[in-house]
Formats: structure tokens, C-alpha cells, sequence
């Protein structure tokens, strides 16, 4: 009982992202949350060596690893329910503060605090921004590569989330959009 939370952080890779909608490539929250973190590393990256900015690395890189971790609880609900309303997301927040919770109740006393770090995010952060940032990005990456595979299913969830990333004038997201997201159209060969 004590160390439950390493088998539940296990099953992320049995929860489905984007289950509304064929998917040609099936992706899990596992998955997502080591993209988000690939994503997440670059922006700070990005953001120091050309903008001159600073973040706690440690905890952008633990906020994104852990970021979707209730959702083993909860499952993941889709986005166009998430965000219905206001009461529906309201309630969905706290179920995902419930779910976190527990998972911390599933850890020895000596562990939780370093844990509850990286699942109890200060949301007025500049690190949990770029996580949020990374995260969009992430979905974007996802639409790019299902219309990539010929999936028409992915069109309009591409541009409106592009025309969400558009909307964000932080520097280090228009730079990944501008220099790097063109990437992920290329083919194997051309990456060569």
C-alpha cells in the first residue's frame, strides 16, 4: 500500500488520449507526458539561450513528467467536455485534485512531500506556463502528424489549435513555432 503510487503512475500507458476521434496513431497519457516534457525542456531552453530568460528546470521537467497523473483515476476526458462550461470544469479540476490526492495517500510519509511537488502545481508560475504552453504544442504535434498520415479527422482540431498557439506572444512559443514545429511535417528521409 505504501508504494501503490509507482503501480498506478504504471498504468498511464493504458489511458487513451483523444477518444472522440479516430486516431491512425494511438497515443496514452505516457506518451503525451514524455512529449510535454521533451516540448517543456526545449522552451526553457529556447527561452534562455535566445530571449535571456531563467526557469526552475527541476520543476518544468517534474510538472510535465507528472502533469497528467490523475487522470489513472480519472481517466481522460476530452477536451470539447473539459471545458463545456465553467461548472464542468470547475468540477473536473476538483475531481483531478481529489485523484491527486489519493495517489499522494498511496506514498510512505518520508516520500509525499517531494512528490506533492510535482503534482500540486503553483498554477501562477512561470515554470507551470510553460508546461501549459508545451502541453498545447503537444496536441498541436498530435493533429499535425494524424493529418501527416492522411487522417482528415484531425483537420479542424489542427487549426483551431494552431489558431490558439498563434494567440500566445510568449517568445519562446512563437519561436518553436516558427523554427521547430515545421519539423514534424518532414518525413525520416527528409530528416537527413
Amino acid at each position: 500500500m505504501e508504494f501503490d503510487f509507482f503501480a498506478y503512475l504504471s498504468r498511464m500507458r493504458y489511458i487513451k488520449r483523444w477518444s472522440l476521434m479516430h486516431s491512425v496513431i494511438e497515443e496514452n497519457i505516457a506518451e503525451h507526458s514524455d512529449e510535454v516534457t521533451v516540448i517543456s525542456h526545449a522552451l526553457c531552453e529556447i527561452g534562455k539561450e535566445y530571449f535571456g530568460k531563467t526557469y526552475d528546470l527541476e520543476k518544468v521537467l517534474l510538472y510535465a513528467l507528472y502533469h497528467e497523473s490523475s487522470e489513472v483515476i480519472t481517466g481522460d476526458l476530452p477536451t470539447p467536455i473539459k471545458y463545456y462550461n465553467k461548472e464542468i470544469n470547475s468540477a473536473y479540476k476538483d475531481l483531478e485534485s481529489k485523484a491527486c490526492e489519493k495517489l499522494l495517500r498511496s506514498l510512505p510519509e518520508k516520500l509525499k512531500p517531494h512528490y506533492t511537488a510535482c503534482l500540486v502545481h503553483d498554477e501562477h508560475s512561470a515554470e507551470y506556463k510553460i508546461v501549459k504552453f508545451a502541453d498545447k504544442i503537444s496536441a498541436y504535434v498530435k493533429c499535425v502528424l494524424e493529418v501527416k498520415s492522411g487522417n482528415k479527422e484531425f483537420n479542424k482540431a489542427k487549426q483551431s489549435i494552431f489558431k490558439q498557439l498563434k494567440e500566445i506572444t510568449d517568445e519562446e512559443v512563437v519561436f518553436f513555432l516558427k523554427f521547430v514545429m515545421p519539423v514534424y511535417e518532414k518525413s525520416l528521409d527528409e530528416l537527413d
